[in-house]
């Protein structure tokens, strides 16, 4: 059996925790408060698989094992490795209090509504695309990862967030929950004691209290009605391009979705709305401030970039996934400079006819496997009478290049 003991955010460890133990596996400042039993075999945890090693020899000599862990074990923690390579069944789970329940409780916030996403050894672009597009978010820090990376990231264009950086949590000496801007995060050194940061958006109220933890469910509908967004002169991507769109960009939360050409940002708002973090591109000041308004009255954060593509999108983050809805005659120069950066589609939505083998072309010319359809709908429309007739909505080409997964690997790192 294996004993897996959760420490807490520096609480002390239970008392004969590892008593009659053979073998003791923590961190360094877990093994120096460990006093008993002094003939136990110690291991400080490092990289896993060499002290799994020696677990399994322990094991298979009938031998008792503790690991000790931050926080809770069960929760990003060790658990899953044991439990992957010995089974659940041999464990015996004693979780603590985690870093991201005590950090905030020290702010008097409840959390059931949070996200929490983990940047220890991953990818920092999945937590800066979460705490764009939720309000209430938690970030389990790693090196290379920490509260200067993250401020960084969101330095620009992500509203009004709030980092707060919670080090030391239970040490009565050095636990510090400090507020800070982003711009403030990246400016300072943090050193190796930051437990957790989360980043708040205070200009959005939380909601109700809810029955599933976690952030408010998606929305029960999407391909919304022109009639929901502001628009000029019908120039808007109709409801039914916009639902076989959104199927083939598949927002979802830790995503970045550009709109390039975004007119008046129904795709960003419908993706924003879906949880992904998005950037708009528009060239006009009017298209600007349509696409903030529609974004508010949908109670989305989209990024808004005014200026004109391709060279707007230089200096942007790389996305996941990129919607072309605009470009004229620069269209096969917009098209190439997102299949170049986007990690796994590109789609692009054109009324004219001319422009679609330009555009095909330069999906394939990046490596991209390329798949259309023309969409032509017919609506429901009165007429006097009280009969109906069926009105024809103008025909547009939606083309899609998806990026072979061999290749996902190392592009717009």
């Amino acid at each position: 059996m294996i004993t897996v003991v959760g420490t807490g955010t520096g609480a002390p460890l239970p008392a004969g925790v590892t008593a009659g133990a053979d073998l003791v596996v923590g961190a360094r400042r877990h093994l120096e408060a460990a006093l008993e039993p002094r003939e136990a075999e110690r291991i400080v945890l490092g990289p896993p698989a060499p002290a799994l090693d020696v677990v399994e020899q322990h094991l298979d000599q009938g031998r008792r094992v503790v690991v000790l862990a931050s926080g809770d074990p069960g929760f990003f923690g060790i658990v899953r490795v044991l439990a992957e390579r010995f089974g659940p069944e041999r464990l015996d789970v004693r979780p603590g209090v985690s870093s991201v329940a005590t950090a905030f409780a020290r702010l008097g916030l409840p959390w059931d509504d949070a996200v929490v996403v983990s940047a220890h050894g991953r990818e920092l672009r999945t937590a800066v695309n979460v705490c764009r597009a939720r309000a209430k978010v938690a970030v389990l820090t790693g090196p290379g990862a920490g509260p200067a990376e993250l401020g960084a990231a969101l330095a620009h264009g992500c509203g009004e967030r709030v980092l707060v950086v919670a080090s030391a949590l239970g040490d009565p000496e050095h636990e510090r929950v400090e507020r800070v801007t982003p711009a403030e995060a990246a400016a300072r050194d943090w050193g190796a004691a930051v437990s957790v940061v989360l980043c708040l958006d205070p200009s959005r109220a939380p909601g109700p209290m809810g029955t599933v933890a976690g952030p408010p469910p998606g929305p029960s509908g999407w391909a919304l009605d022109e009639g929901g967004f502001a628009h000029r002169d019908s120039m808007i991507t109709k409801f039914e391009v916009r639902a076989l769109a959104l199927a083939r960009l598949g927002p979802r939360l830790g995503d970045l979705v550009w709109d390039v050409g975004a007119g008046s940002g129904s795709v960003a708002v419908e993706c924003a709305r879906l949880g992904a973090a998005v950037t708009a591109v528009e060239r006009t000041s009017d298209g600007v401030e349509r696409i903030r308004a529609n974004a508010t009255a949908h109670h989305v954060d989209v990024h808004v970039v005014h200026g004109t593509a391709p060279t707007a999108l230089e200096g942007l983050a790389d996305p996941d996934a990129v919607f072309v809805g605009g470009g004229g005659r620069e269209l096969p120069a917009i098209v190439t400079a997102c299949a170049a950066r986007a990690r796994r589609t590109v789609v692009i939505a054109m009324a004219s006819l001319d422009r679609v083998p330009a555009a095909r072309e330069a999906l394939v010319a990046a490596g991209f496997s390329c798949d259309g359809v023309l969409l032509q709908s017919s609506r429901l429309a009165p007429l006097p009478g009280d009969v109906t007739r069926l009105a024809a909505t103008n025909p547009v080409f939606l083309l899609w290049g998806t990026r072979p997964p061999a290749r996902t690997e190392g592009v717009a790192q």
